[in-house]
């Protein structure tokens, strides 16, 4: 029996990792094509493939299991994290170093966080705090630059902060949908932000590159980009915003790593000062034990679930007894203590810690 959250945070690393890993790839493809133009093709490719995955999967289409509350959340989402994000985020790229763009993204763990506490009400205790500090700490002596690295314009860095904004109100907003069919939440996000990108890049004057160059980065996008932000929805239905946003603030130091291992670049004392720093931040997070006496309102929505002491109900329909399965079901209100994340039934308010 696995510990509580333990499959979410496999899910979180899993997705820090795919995305750590495809960042080394899709710089190789930076000077083939403009910046817009590549954006837009790792975010089509992510897209593409996952509708391609869900159909072949569900062996056709089907419509996806999202009620009529969930569908504007779903829809903010897509409207932050791929339209208003990656537009400003190439908007500052053109007026920004890319040390201090790197150096910025780090904003993103951190202002996901302070929504999924301020707007969200999330719990969060001293050492998830602590943890996400180092973590952050790591990934900033990762992108620290190491020339002279200094925007020319302060709307650069402005844009960027603003981009990192987007994708934290994406992330909390997509927190809403995660109980829906991940592939579904995250291959529309996909096809959104891939149209979108590229239509503005060839709007601009970009050109296709030639089928290898696309291809490449079609196929990076949907490993890289796609079933990392499917593992990243399954991670925030178990983990809620924050917790995801801090594991996968670990990608730079994958992408790093790959970059060492893979590439042959050099390991610097900051490589190692930043492995160290955010290996304890993870310790803190897998070793946090939240755990009081808790209410569960009545609730009514559809997810993959099995029938644990939070799923103990009746079907209105033949099952065959294989699970997990995805249904709609009612949730009976319940008061219990357990060990327990802000998952997507534990979602409730705390008193003063």
């Amino acid at each position: 029996m696995l510990p509580p959250g333990a499959r979410a945070i496999a899910a979180a690393l899993g997705a820090a990792l795919l995305f750590g890993v495809s960042t080394p790839f899709a710089k190789v493809l930076v000077g083939e094509m403009p910046a817009v133009l590549l954006a837009g093709l790792l975010y089509l490719g992510s897209g593409l493939g996952l509708a391609v995955t869900r159909t072949i999967r569900d062996g056709g289409w089907r419509p996806p299991q999202l009620s009529r509350p969930e569908w504007p959340w779903l829809l903010g989402a897509i409207a932050f994290g791929g339209v208003l994000g990656p537009v400003l985020m190439m908007l500052g790229l053109a007026r920004t170093g890319a040390g201090t763009a790197s150096l910025l993204l780090n904003l993103e763990a951190v202002l996901t966080a302070v929504i999924a506490w301020l707007v969200f009400h999330e719990n969060a205790g001293r050492r998830i705090v602590l943890g996400m500090l180092l973590i952050l700490a790591g990934g900033a002596m990762l992108s620290w630059p190491t020339t002279g690295d200094h925007s020319a314009d302060w709307r650069g860095p402005l844009a960027i902060a603003g981009a990192c904004l987007c994708w934290a109100i994406d992330n909390n907003l997509t927190r809403k949908v995660s109980g829906a069919d991940a592939v579904f939440v995250a291959g529309a996000k996909g096809l959104v932000a891939g149209a979108l990108n590229t239509i503005l890049a060839l709007l601009l004057g970009a050109v296709l590159p030639p089928w290898g160059s696309t291809g490449s980065a079609l196929l990076i996008g949907f490993a890289g980009y796609g079933a990392s932000l499917v593992l990243f929805v399954l991670a925030l239905r178990g983990l809620g915003a924050a917790r995801t946003g801090a594991y996968f603030s670990t990608a730079p130091f994958v992408g790093a790593a790959m970059a060492i291992g893979y590439f042959g670049e050099p390991a610097g004392t900051a490589f190692w000062a930043a492995a160290l720093l955010m290996a304890a931040g993870v310790w803190l997070h897998l070793t946090e034990r939240h755990s009081h006496a808790h209410t569960h309102e009545p609730q009514h929505h559809s997810h993959p679930h099995v029938h644990d002491e939070h799923h103990r109900h009746e079907h209105d329909f033949e099952w065959d007894g294989r699970e997990p399965h995805d249904h709609a079901h009612r949730h009976a209100p319940l008061r219990h203590s357990h060990p327990h994340f802000p998952d997507i039934h534990h979602r409730h308010g705390h008193g003063p810690s």
